[in-house]
């Protein structure tokens, strides 16, 4: 009696078609409440905020992987098996072929707006010292200009300034402690992210994802009687995604620039996250600035995700929870 021929579940033809769809195009048709835009044509899931989907390709940061298509992220995010994963996508017959979504014509960017200020920054002030960060810092901050309250909201306005002094970007964040939101104002131009407004003849600048973990970080520096207004401090604007090919990869928009400006800085210390997008990023700006006569340290926060955790640790406060996720917030949109 002869072995019986064994059966494939799926066909070649089944896991071609299923290979198709990108992770945009098959959660617009068929998840849409799961799609939360971030910015321009970026976006991530509701489900996991780190997660982000750009230019028909998808990376979930928190866990360093990625992928092109649904069927990927089936597999990798959800769990599914691949036979499963492409019977699941084989079975949606409104599927027909990847919904078109970049013209072939970029838009002309809008034209950058500073968002009006409150009468006051009050909900600013309390939400900011709530998470520890030094009164007298955001004080000097606010008479800069470089902090403020957003007046239709109160969203905390973080504002970065080119070397004329002109406002050229500014980051919202919500000054609601259960809120997620986090957005640039239109128009905002990354090579101008938050500093601290001290600018320094110092070789040493320091650079964190966020202006959160900036103000931070230099909170814990004062409180060991550093005196900060002698150093350099610079935020990327959120994080930092480098291409596959990591020598395809450009620098941070924001450090560009700065060194650009800034011909006095030898070292760069690289206070970015502790988890696995922030030791990646901090690898491949390693790479892309070795021989260029730049000393670059990766010195994440002793404890915690990023520099904001270690300072309240450091003072026993409570961590700042959602009542969406009831976890500490990394990033998020509106």
């Amino acid at each position: 009696m002869g072995i019986p021929k064994q059966v494939h579940p799926v066909t070649r033809e089944q896991v071609e078609a299923a290979k198709r769809p990108d992770l945009f195009s098959y959660l617009s048709q068929y998840e849409p409440d799961e799609l939360v835009r971030v910015s321009g044509n970026i976006y991530c899931t509701r489900t996991h905020d780190s997660l982000k989907i750009s230019n028909g390709k998808w990376f979930w940061w928190s866990r360093g992987i990625g992928g092109r298509s649904a069927l990927d992220y089936l597999i990798k995010v959800r769990g599914m098996g691949f036979i499963e994963a492409v019977k699941h996508l084989c079975g949606k017959e409104k599927y027909i072929a990847p919904m078109p979504r970049y013209t072939s014509r970029p838009k002309p960017k809008p034209p950058f707006i500073l968002p009006e200020r409150n009468i006051n920054n009050d909900r600013v002030v309390r939400y900011l010292t709530a998470r520890g960060i030094s009164p007298a810092l955001l004080r000097v901050c606010m008479e800069k200009g470089t902090v403020y309250e957003e007046r239709k909201y109160g969203n905390c306005c973080f504002v970065g300034y080119d070397d004329m002094g002109t406002a050229r970007y500014a980051m919202l964040r919500s000054s609601d402690p259960a809120s997620t939101f986090m957005r640039e104002a239109e128009g905002s131009n990354k090579e101008y992210s938050f500093r601290i407004p001290f600018p320094s003849e110092n070789d040493t600048v320091y650079v964190c994802e966020s202006a959160i973990d900036l103000l931070s970080l230099a909170t814990l520096r004062m409180r060991k009687g550093i005196d900060i207004r002698q150093e350099n401090y610079l935020s990327l604007s959120g994080v930092y995604q480098p291409k596959e090919v990591i020598r395809e990869t450009p620098l941070p928009a924001a450090l560009a620039r700065f060194l650009k400006e800034n011909g006095n800085i030898r070292n760069i210390s690289l206070r970015l996250d502790s988890d696995l997008a922030g030791q990646r990023a901090a690898r491949t700006i390693q790479i892309l600035l070795e021989n260029s006569g730049y000393t670059v340290t990766y010195d994440p926060p002793e404890c915690g995700k990023d520099y904001n955790d270690m300072l309240m640790k450091s003072k026993g406060l409570s961590k700042i929870r959602t009542r969406q996720s009831n976890h500490v917030v990394r990033e998020a949109a509106r």
